[in-house]
């Protein structure tokens, strides 16, 4: 994978501890020239042969020595996520993630390893930058913290551009009860699929009961939703109408 037209190339410094968190607002990084949405000449499996993995993401490029592993510190040897990952294609998992989700798989990796990488002080964006290809075995090359704080940044805008149009379609009465329960069936089933490939261990009875709790709080914003809109509200399960709160 060629991240080479990563635009955040600027080496910049870190604190001197090497940790920062920052909060201001860095400006869009594009995306890498192979990171389209189309997936024209992707193939590949997500557990795809190593020897199909492409050269590195040299725009982002952070010196990383020799790659000697006495040089990798010991909290990056012992990080177990993405391990079901080995041998897969960048490309790959960006197409995957583009067909199902708005983010990339660069900005996927980037911010679960600044949720795991962060201290009472910030985010230790210069040791993930450094060690990125250690962490994450689809990313091929190391980053600046600044690539690392804007590819963070990214993450959290898509999630809350995608939550407002979420929230909207829910409460703009666009959709029934049904709907919204096989919706909330499909997107809960992405998102278990990748939290199991960074390697969590998800129960079926803690499956089953966060279903339960989902489908229960969506039917209470359906209802919400409608005393805003002045709309009553059928319910699907026992026929119950719910008439809009009065002024």
């Amino acid at each position: 994978m060629n991240e080479s037209t990563d635009p955040a190339s600027d080496k910049g410094s870190d604190a001197a501890d090497g940790t920062t968190d920052t909060t201001a607002e860095p400006s869009e990084p594009s995306e890498p020239a192979n990171e389209s949405r189309s997936g024209a000449d992707e193939s590949g499996a997500l557990d795809g042969d190593e020897s199909a993995v492409s050269d590195g993401d040299t725009g982002d490029a952070a010196s990383n020595g020799d790659g000697n592993a006495e040089q990798v510190p010991p909290e990056v040897r012992k990080y177990e996520r993405f391990k079901k990952m080995d041998g897969a294609r960048y490309e790959r998992v960006n197409e995957f993630l583009r067909d199902r989700t708005y983010i990339t798989a660069r900005e996927w990796a980037i911010a679960r390893l600044c949720a795991d990488f962060r201290t009472e002080t910030g985010v230790e964006m210069t040791k993930i930058g450094e060690n990125l290809p250690e962490l994450v075995p689809f990313m091929t090359d190391t980053y600046t913290p600044q690539a690392v704080n804007q590819a963070r940044y990214s993450f959290e805008e898509k999630v809350t551009k995608a939550g407002a149009t979420f929230l909207y379609g829910a409460m703009s009465g666009f959709f029934t009860a049904e709907d919204l329960d096989e919706m909330m069936y499909e997107v809960t089933e992405v998102a278990k699929f990748l939290l199991e490939v960074e390697g969590v261990d998800l129960a079926v009875a803690d499956e089953l009961e966060a279903e339960d709790r989902i489908s229960e709080v969506m039917r209470e914003v359906r209802a919400s939703s409608a005393d805003l809109r002045g709309e009553e509200v059928r319910c699907p399960e026992c026929g119950h109408v719910h008439e809009p709160a009065e002024e």
